[in-house]
């Protein structure tokens, strides 16, 4: 039988040691306290002013989370879509090396200011950024580096109905900094759900020839409403992923909400107020969503020489 990796122990209990009690290690459990402080907070002197022009940044805490989880010191962690090139900072400050795509030059730009900045401040690992289109990965990267990732830490793109920033005015709410780019090749305009997922699919087939036996892709997303119905994301992420050869290991929740005194404290975005409460208004009992899925893939093993394999 072909081997697969061992799931890790993100979502079970840890053995307390002699002295601790039964509660569980932080960093044992599937749900990521990844937004104890809030994202401006968390790139503050950690990355570049320019950051904050991207549409859609995943938390730095997220990144670092799954970085210290899923590798060691030295590893090579990549990123497809890596945007302002959050998962390669919190990577080469964790000692790791880290190589990422990005589709848009405008954000591969910030992403390397981004590494020249963590380099300044003390980061030891390798960071680079590649300019090009993550599904065509095997053409784009070098073939010295597939079988070489241990980590693919990415999320996909939403399009620009559920991200940006928003500013009050006399005539009404202006939405700005909410677009990818202007290149309709860019996969965050594919006109359907499917044909997101087709592109990611493709892009984790790339990914899938560089990480090596037994790596591990992290996958953030989060279901979004589009007319009032939800659009489950993950769910797509997960399919892609098996179609693309990996098998499922883990599905974790990343919090976008802090955690005092046992409680949630929400921090939502414009958007989701306003689907919740038109929503509520119409008699519909929605809820905030405050959390990322956190899906985490496995590259199969190869079967020892002489192993049998079963279909």
């Amino acid at each position: 039988m072909t081997g697969v990796p061992e799931p890790s122990t993100n979502n079970t209990t840890a053995t307390p040691g002699p002295n601790e009690t039964t509660a569980a290690w932080p960093q044992d459990l599937s749900v990521w306290a990844t937004a104890q402080s809030t994202g401006p907070v968390q790139r503050r002197g950690r990355y570049v002013q320019q950051s904050v022009k991207h549409p859609a940044r995943m938390l730095p805490a997220i990144a670092a989370h799954a970085v210290r989880s899923y590798t060691q010191p030295g590893d090579l962690v990549f990123d497809p879509m890596c945007g302002i090139g959050t998962t390669l900072v919190e990577a080469i400050h964790a000692g790791r090396d880290a190589i990422g795509v990005e589709y848009e030059s405008r954000w591969s730009d910030i992403a390397d200011a981004n590494i020249t900045h963590a380099h300044r401040h003390g980061a030891t690992g390798r960071g680079s950024v590649i300019r090009g289109d993550a599904t065509r990965l095997t053409a784009l990267l070098p073939a010295a580096l597939q079988g070489q990732v241990s980590l693919v830490v990415t999320s996909p793109p939403y399009g620009p109905t559920v991200h940006g920033l928003v500013r009050p005015g006399t005539d009404g709410v202006a939405k700005f900094d909410n677009r990818y780019g202007e290149d309709k090749g860019n996969l965050a305009y594919r006109s359907s759900l499917a044909g997101l997922v087709d592109g990611f699919t493709d892009i984790l087939r790339g990914c899938h020839a560089l990480l090596r036996p037994a790596g591990v892709v992290v996958v953030t997303a989060r279901p979004w409403r589009k007319r009032g119905e939800l659009v489950d994301l993950p769910s797509a992420v997960l399919a892609a992923g098996t179609a693309a050869g990996f098998i499922p290991l883990e599905r974790c929740v990343a919090l976008l909400a802090a955690v005092r005194g046992g409680q949630l404290i929400a921090r939502p975005s414009f958007f989701q107020l306003q689907q919740v409460r038109k929503a509520r208004a119409g008699g519909v009992p929605m809820h905030l969503i405050a959390h990322e899925d956190v899906l985490v893939l496995g590259k199969p093993q190869p079967p020892e020489p002489g192993t049998e394999v079963v279909a």
